[in-house]
């Protein structure tokens, strides 16, 4: 714990130098694999049983009543499956499978294995009338089965012909080499040599369900109902113990695909990574259905996942971060800018984006100054005017939600266009304005203000248009003349404090040390205050600053650690015991972005060594989280560790899609929980944000589940990826893209 300071050591300015940084480890913006969902929706009944693509990237699905095909699918615009009727003919044939041998695509029927490449010449006869699974081997000989025999055909003639015994025919595939079939049975593993004709069991188990060559031929995976394992050719034994930690461990179906294993089972799919992890993909941000039915090479380094709602192609694009950001900057711009503010689209219909709503927001403040930072960090990086272009745009937002009021110094939360807020379930907090046909959000929060300050005080440092620049310092100036007049309080249309906008001592101090929001408006108000002056060169707020942090304690407020936050002592009043419940992460949102002006525009060395500590600390707890954020935030204080890599496995690993589809992790056998605890943190170890909840910075990272979504929202990526990306490429921790 930290001594009170006294004013006039914190006051001089230089009196300790800031230790000179070690230079910054630096990003290498190169290339990376993006995945991506496009969805294909299947109608009721169609029953989908297995998928397939061709050399010219033709996609084939079987259903009950024949051939299907996906049409009309891009990202987040889902296609639909239909009829095929590319070969008017072939809906004469009755399909019970289908394949693909030398890239082609090749049917099963009940009397014939045929294909339309090749010229049709593939056109050989089997007398297995119930016949559903086949493979091909060389020089066009396959081998079919009913699940009960067996037979091996070339050219309409019957080569050889068997059963397993006492087992029942699941799989079958080919392996070039050695010229040898391998068939999976329930409970068995038996090898049908080529040479000779041999049948031989090599393995037996249980519970078997579906099975692949993987590993450059050299094993053997098979799927289970509890788990899986590889069994290796060369030894003929099992290697290793069975895994059952998986995300879902009964397997509906296994494929290797571009090197990678891939499962499939009722609870979506999942692939193995170098690892030993696995990437999940559940629900409709990836797959139409969450019950897996097959899994096939797709086109262009695609996985093709067919489900029993429809076919989930997953698609790896490689691109770079700013290939990454541009994407993200199109999907701000087209749907998410509303009267300047970073808003969500909502009311959607099932992910549908031609419908729903921007709508507005408690925090259309917060949400737009942290889009305005990252529009402001990449001007200042690439100069780009359409960037300039997109600030001068929030700006303009942001500056009417001052004068909108009619309140010298108060800011709105939001403003909209009269007429429907009264049907709003909020509407107490709207008020007229004497701007006709506009009404305003009153009750604004101390979140709010902080993000006006910094994004303020960066559009004050960092854009070079001086009528900007100059609208900024005037709009830090006049919020915080009212909050210095009003002796810390944020004053309502009322008269009134606002609940949150409350800086003032009697107010702050009145919170036990140990509750979370004496620390956080102590740090905030100095933040603020400090960039006020640092623009403004008005000395009422050095002065205001130095007396909060010395006469009434905010110092030791501020330096006080993170590790004594937690709940309150049993004596305490009932709202500090209400704001400690648990560990509040929109009080990590202000704090960081409060760290901006706090560490940049500190006012002096002395202060800022100390405040570089702070910083530090704060970001120790929250490490765990690998939140991109508050490591590129960290980053500011030049400290050479700060979790870069963690900041580029969030920014990489963002999905692409920020639709707020329904999420289930908690499920999963391979995940480790932790006990309940006040951080609310359920595993040891954060799963990537593409296999969670679309969230902004002020959620928690270990939130396990969102279920009952469907599509109803979706995300703007301003404030949650734009962000962290365009500080760290102006901070120079993240480069620009390398070939």
């Amino acid at each position: 714990m930290f001594k009170p300071v006294s004013f006039s050591l914190l006051f001089i300015a230089g009196i300790l130098s800031v230790t000179k940084n070690v230079a910054q480890t630096v990003h290498q913006d190169k290339p990376f694999p993006q995945d991506y969902s496009i969805k294909f929706y299947a109608n009721e009944g169609m029953n989908l049983q297995q998928v397939i693509a061709d050399r010219n990237e033709n996609v084939q699905i079987l259903g009950k009543d024949g051939l299907l095909h996906p049409e009309n699918g891009r990202f987040l615009y889902p296609g639909s499956i239909r009829t095929d009727n590319s070969y008017r003919f072939m809906k004469d044939k009755k399909i019970a499978a289908i394949g693909s041998y030398q890239n082609q695509n090749v049917y099963l029927t009940e009397s014939l294995i045929l294909s339309n490449a090749w010229a049709g010449t593939l056109f050989s006869k089997h007398t297995l009338s119930k016949a559903s699974i086949f493979t091909g081997g060389n020089d066009f000989a396959f081998l079919i089965s009913d699940g009960k025999s067996l037979q091996l055909v070339k050219d309409s003639k019957s080569i050889w012909s068997g059963n397993l015994p006492d087992d029942q025919v699941l799989d079958i595939v080919f392996q070039s080499a050695g010229n040898q079939f391998w068939i999976l049975g329930s409970k068995s593993l038996y090898n049908l040599s080529g040479a000779g004709n041999v049948l031989t069991k090599a393995f037996s188990g249980s519970n078997f369900t579906a099975f692949d060559l993987v590993n450059k031929g050299k094993n053997i995976a098979i799927g289970t109902a509890d788990g899986y394992l590889l069994f290796d050719i060369a030894s003929k034994k099992q290697t290793g113990a069975i895994n059952n930690k998986l995300p879902v461990n009964k397997i509906t179906a296994l494929k290797e695909v571009n090197n990678r294993i891939w499962f499939g089972s009722d609870e979506g799919a999942f692939a193995l990574r170098a690892d030993g992890k696995f990437d999940y993909y559940y629900g409709e941000r990836w797959l139409p259905g969450n019950k897996v039915i097959d899994i096939a090479e797709g086109p262009k380094n695609s996985v093709l996942i067919l489900t029993n709602k429809g076919l989930g192609e997953i698609v790896f694009k490689t691109m770079t971060l700013e290939e990454k950001a541009l994407v993200f900057e199109k999907q701000v711009r087209q749907r998410h800018i509303r009267n300047g503010f970073n808003a969500s689209r909502v009311n959607m219909d099932r992910g549908n984006l031609a419908t729903g709503y921007m709508d507005d927001s408690d925090n259309d403040g917060l949400w737009t100054s942290m889009y305005l930072g990252g529009e402001i960090f990449r001007y200042a990086v690439t100069k780009d005017p359409e960037a300039l272009q997109n600030c001068r745009e929030s700006l303009d937002a942001m500056e009417r939600l001052y004068s909108v009021t009619g309140i010298p110094g108060f800011p709105a939360r939001s403003f909209e266009r009269s007429g429907h807020v009264k049907e709003l379930s909020d509407s107490e907090r709207w008020q007229h304005s004497a701007e006709k046909e506009w009404d305003w959000k009153s009750t604004t929060s101390s979140d709010e203000i902080i993000g006006h300050i910094f994004a303020f005080g960066a559009m004050a440092e960092l854009v070079d248009d001086p009528a900007m620049k100059k609208r900024a310092v005037a709009l830090i100036d006049t919020v915080m003349s009212h909050i210095v007049k009003n002796d810390f309080y944020l004053i309502d249309f009322d008269g009134k404090p606002t609940m949150w906008g409350k800086w003032n001592p009697e107010y702050v101090n009145a919170f036990p040390i140990n509750v979370g929001d004496r620390k956080l408006n102590s740090s905030n108000i100095v933040a603020m205050l400090q960039t006020a002056y640092h623009f403004t060169k008005k000395e009422k707020y050095k002065v205001k600053a130095f007396e909060l942090m010395n006469k009434h304690g905010y110092f030791e407020n501020m330096m006080r650690s993170m590790q004594v936050i937690g709940k309150a002592p049993e004596n305490a009043d009932e709202h500090s015991k209400h704001m400690s419940d648990g560990w509040n992460h929109s009080d990590d949102e202000m704090y960081f972005v409060g760290y901006w002006g706090l560490y940049r525009y500190a006012f002096n060395d002395t202060l800022r060594t100390k405040y570089k500590q702070q910083i530090l600390d704060h970001w120790e707890v929250e490490r765990p989280e690998k939140e991109g954020a508050w490591n590129i935030f960290t980053a500011l204080t030049g400290v050479k560790n700060f979790d870069l890599k963690e900041a580029v496995w969030y920014l990489q690993e963002h999905p692409l899609d920020l639709i707020d589809w329904g999420i289930k992790n908690s499920h999963r056998k391979d995940i480790e929980l932790i006990a309940p605890n006040f951080r609310k943190q359920t595993t040891k170890e954060v799963l990537p944000p593409d296999e969670r909840q679309v969230q902004r910075h002020n959620a928690n990272m270990f939130s396990l589940d969102r279920e009952g979504r469907n599509g109803d929202a979706e995300y703007s990526a301003g404030d949650i990826w734009l962000l962290p990306y365009w500080m760290g490429r102006y901070l120079g921790v993240i480069s620009a893209p390398q070939k």
